[in-house]
């Protein structure tokens, strides 16, 4: 598929970090209205800079547009290029309002194109192994999902410092002035309802607790840079979502369910261990020992944490296991394979070479159009509860997704007796 990118900033470098993995995707051009960062991209990566937005768009070649803008300009980039008749896949979150979203899945329909929303992460193969397991029955029917975002107290990190290989700056003033939900909610909500279906009610807050976040802003922008969701799904299931920019870094994921409980700390690395604990009296009692729960390495041998499955595969899980910088320098190869084995390694391509396979295979979205609203909506509401809170129930249902398709390898047998250390304290009070 022959694809064009509309927007040059921060995140454009992030998603060139695995294009080389995609070979089955052409990137024929490049537009930002800051020409200073089309001509940096164009440059470095060899693509061709387009003149306007309407020039992009009349490319006969270009069948799909990536729209990497701001958020506040993703309603008119994607609504112009469907109107153009281009596929789209758009950065999260699709628009600032549900109506919006669905005039542009309307509109699409209309066309006979089709509309794709990040995040990917629901493909990685972390996530593939939860999904493998619980549908296999590993921790019994799934009652309750604990997700954590914490991403750092943003006014100590330094972000104003940060700048991409083609010199873009770290996006401090948008992540701020957005916060810290639009940015980040989609990455749990995406894998939480496509294992557990549609929510049907929302409990929710959130606060802005950091002043003076950065110089230039006013001391309070608006936006809230904590908040919390508590969902309850069509099948029973319930899960909280904490989202934010306050506390030192968390990115756990965690479905228990009545046999056992299955975790992973990143969303963010593809390939992160995921870890199934089948619960026992023994397991359930070690926890009350403080020496077993100060010393995880200690603790698994009395069953706490369970033990690492062998991780599902898919066609693109290569993307991620080695460098595919393009033109590196000897310090990017270095601190990218550091970053790639300890802090993140995500492939935000996958989206694109998904939405691709299915249109060339002529089946149906998997992130399906009112499953893509309904993590619009759920987005909105949890940003817009402010301190007071709000407990509503979401205008927009989706069916179920099922498995996630092209899934291959895990599978590790799930039963297994208590280790013998688990039965020496089973009857601990």
């Amino acid at each position: 598929m022959k694809i064009a990118v509309v927007g040059c900033g921060f995140v454009f470098d992030i998603y060139m970090r695995t294009f080389r993995a995609h070979p089955e995707l052409e990137l024929v051009g490049v537009f930002d209205l800051k020409a200073e960062r089309m001509a940096a991209v164009s440059g470095h990566y060899g693509l061709r800079a387009y003149d306007s937005y309407e020039q992009l768009l009349g490319d006969p070649e270009v069948e799909a547009v990536v729209n990497l803008t701001t958020i506040g300009s993703h309603f008119e980039v994607s609504r112009r290029a469907l109107d153009a008749g281009k596929h789209v896949y758009s950065e999260k979150p699709l628009t600032t309002s549900v109506d919006e979203s669905r005039q542009l899945f309307e509109l699409a329909a209309a066309r006979g194109v089709r509309l794709y929303g990040a995040p990917c992460n629901i493909f990685s193969d972390s996530v593939r192994t939860i999904f493998q397991a619980v549908e296999q029955g590993a921790i019994g029917k799934p009652l309750l999902v604990y997700a954590e975002l914490d991403d750092n107290p943003i006014h100590l990190m330094g972000f104003d410092k940060v700048v991409s290989p083609t010199g873009a700056p770290w996006p401090l003033r948008e992540e701020i002035l957005e916060g810290c939900t639009y940015e980040h909610l989609g990455y749990h909500l995406v894998w939480i309802c496509g294992l557990l279906g549609p929510a049907v009610s929302v409990t929710a807050f959130s606060s802005e607790l950091i002043e003076d976040k950065m110089a230039g802003l006013p001391a309070r922008v608006g936006t809230p840079d904590f908040s919390v969701a508590n969902l309850q799904f069509a099948n029973g299931a319930v899960a909280r979502i904490t989202c934010s920019v306050v506390a030192p870094r968390d990115h756990r994921m965690r479905v228990i369910g009545r046999a056992g409980e299955i975790s992973t700390d990143s969303y963010r690395q593809y390939r992160a261990p995921v870890f199934l604990e089948r619960f026992s009296a023994g397991s359930l009692n070690a926890r009350k020992f403080q020496s077993l729960r100060a010393r995880p390495s200690l603790g698994r041998r009395f069953g706490i944490g369970g033990r690492r499955l062998r991780l599902a595969r898919n066609w693109k899980s290569g993307a991620v296991e080695r460098n595919l910088l393009v033109r590196p320098s000897l310090k990017e190869r270095i601190v990218g394979a550091l970053r790639r084995r300890e802090v993140y390694a995500q492939d935000k391509f996958a989206g694109i070479a998904e939405m691709a396979r299915e249109i060339r295979d002529g089946q149906a979205q998997y992130l399906s159009p009112d499953f893509l609203m309904h993590i619009n909506e759920l987005t909105l509401l949890v940003q817009g509860a402010g301190p007071d809170g709000v407990a509503t129930k979401p205008a927009t249902t989706f069916t179920p997704l099922g498995p996630i398709p092209g899934t291959h390898g895990g599978g590790a047998p799930y039963g297994g007796a208590p280790k013998p250390l688990e039965r020496l304290i089973r009857h601990q009070g």
